[in-house]
């Protein structure tokens, strides 16, 4: 539809339409409201033609299924091949507990491991830390030691399985007690599969659970790629997390943008390490946020591929094809869920869980009912993973690759976020990079104004919530909820004790000084941090040392 005598031809027709169609039928039935909007805040128009789409190039913009530049997806057959993974994020209590919880999610059909840290883990405390107190179990499971990891994977073969783990400042820590687990079950690093989200660029931006300083914390994710790229060729040593960012309140372009300028900063970095790109960006994986809009999060995941396979192909001369290759997780929209009527959350991660699959996601985590009240119990995650199955088994769009490519609405909408993103890229640059522009708050800025927008439009009833300023109902709760072990908290302690008590202190010492030296020098941290885990130092005793020569991280205040 690019020949511009048919331009023309449909622009008549499209003047027609209007005089003697849409105007008599607006004249007779105004449409529901003035103006319709996505999630973001973006104007959404009436009617999407050719017209909307006349300067694209098929091969330039779209392509053809895995190949260049992956518009259409990273893989020949996408889910007619092969089905995403379906990883349910799951970690709460003890490792005991929640090591029951994923043997009960792989009896269930799930695919991959995906594990949840609780609050002191994420932050780098032992369990029976003062700063941990009260936080023990709470939004994830505790793993302060390698005996706290040996208890979770219990029985669980890690040469057969991929596990996902989401942690960020202690990723190194906590990827090493796994990689310690492993080789007491007998499976080589080579043997393992998997991802460790090691992004803490979006922990300055968005989630705050950072620890050390900016380059140090960047100094240890560069450790981590190097190990992997050379130890572990399986393993994905970060996934250059959206997720977080658009939790935070930020807009779909705002999320790829700011996910994808962390993801070349990470690029950066490891190519001043001296790694080859070639070497280490086939394993390099993302992570994003499947929110409301239908269309714009497909529209954002299309763009995304394109972005990526463009930047990585020409901004950083990468000869391998899999170097081009954006891979990334999707987990449904947590921010949306609602305590309000629980039971329709159902309805709002199937649509958000549909659209990740329809936008070519590699793996899949889909949110549970009850999550805007505590964390899943055994029923609601049981749901949410059936929710997968169905879309899989049932819905029929497996069967065809990127089924709405080509659609004007989607295309257009997927060129419109591609170009908000490059327009942010500029922004940054001009404030001297990612570190600057954290430094200056211009992420947190913006994210905190697209947050107050959307909140100021369901205060005005411009966006509706079912079930919050729409359709509200005053009810009692009906759901089950999740009850964890109460003595939980006792065992856990106990254990830490027991732990320090019968093993080689003076071991650990050793291996602990021997990090702290590499911490003060040069050196990749990897092999000393693993060191120190075989000898069951805990993860607050690990940090501690970090802390000492790395500094904690305060963050700035802006005006």
């Amino acid at each position: 539809m690019n020949d511009p005598q048919e331009l023309e031809q449909l622009n008549k027709e499209i003047e027609h339409w209007e005089k003697n169609n849409l105007n008599p039928t607006l004249e007779r039935f105004p449409e529901r409201q003035e103006q319709f909007i996505t999630t973001s805040s973006e104007s959404i128009e009436r009617l999407y033609t050719p017209q909307d789409v006349a300067e694209d190039d098929y091969t330039q913009k779209l392509g053809l299924p895995g190949e260049y530049p992956y518009t259409r997806g990273v893989h020949a057959t996408m889910h007619r091949g092969r089905l995403w993974t379906m990883r349910m994020f799951a970690g709460f209590g003890t490792a005991e507990e929640t090591n029951q919880r994923f043997k009960y999610l792989l009896d269930q059909g799930q695919t991959g491991l995906s594990i949840a840290f609780d609050l002191p883990t994420l932050m780098g405390y032992d369990s029976d830390d003062p700063e941990a107190l009260g936080e023990f179990g709470k939004c994830g499971v505790a793993v302060s030691s390698l005996k706290d990891m040996e208890a979770l994977l219990d029985g669980i073969p890690l040469d057969k399985v991929s596990t996902s783990m989401t942690i960020n400042s202690p990723a190194a820590i906590v990827w090493a007690m796994y990689i310690a687990a492993a080789e007491k079950q007998g499976v080589r690093p080579d043997q393992l599969r998997g991802t460790i989200q090691n992004d803490i660029l979006k922990e300055y931006i968005a989630q705050k659970e950072y620890i050390f300083p900016p380059e140090p914390s960047m100094r240890l994710v560069t450790d981590t790629i190097e190990f992997g790229t050379h130890e572990l060729p399986q393993w994905n040593t970060i996934s250059i997390s959206g997720y977080h960012i658009r939790e935070a309140g930020s807009t779909a372009a705002q999320e790829l943008a700011f996910t994808l300028s962390d993801g070349l900063e990470y690029v950066r970095w490891a190519l001043a390490r001296g790694l080859d790109i070639d070497e280490f960006a086939p394993r390099l994986s993302f992570f994003f946020n499947a929110h409301n809009d239908f269309f714009e999060e497909i529209a954002k995941y299309r763009a995304a591929r394109r972005i990526w396979a463009h930047e990585m192909r020409h901004t950083f001369g990468a000869k391998n094809p899999r170097s081009w290759l954006m891979r990334f997780h999707t987990q449904t929209a947590g921010a949306s869920l609602t305590a309000q009527q629980p039971e329709i959350n159902i309805v709002r991660v199937a649509l958000q869980a549909l659209s990740a699959v329809l936008g070519g996601t590699q793996s899949l985590h889909t949110n549970s009912m009850d999550e805007a009240l505590a964390l899943p119990s055994e029923h609601a995650v049981t749901i949410a993973l059936r929710t997968q199955q169905i879309i899989a088994e049932e819905s029929g769009v497996t069967n065809t690759i990127d089924p709405l490519g080509g659609s004007f609405f989607v295309e257009a909408q997927t060129n419109r976020i591609e170009a908000q993103a490059y327009k942010y890229f500029r922004r940054i640059e001009d404030l001297g990079g990612v570190l600057p522009a954290i430094d200056k708050g211009f992420f947190q800025g913006e994210i905190s104004d697209a947050a107050y927008q959307y909140q100021r439009e369901i205060d005005a009833s411009i966006r509706k919530i079912v079930g919050v300023n729409a359709y509200a109902e005053d009810k009692s709760l009906s759901i089950p909820i999740l009850e964890m072990d109460p003595q939980g908290y006792e065992r856990q302690v106990s254990r830490l004790e027991k732990l320090r008590a019968e093993r080689d202190n003076g071991r650990v010492r050793q291996t602990l000084d021997r990090l702290r030296i590499a911490c003060q020098g040069t050196e990749n941290t990897m092999p000393y941090i693993l060191d120190a885990v075989r000898a069951y130092a805990t993860l607050g005793e690990i940090i501690g040392v970090m802390k000492d020569v790395f500094g904690i991280y305060q963050e700035p205040t802006w005006i």
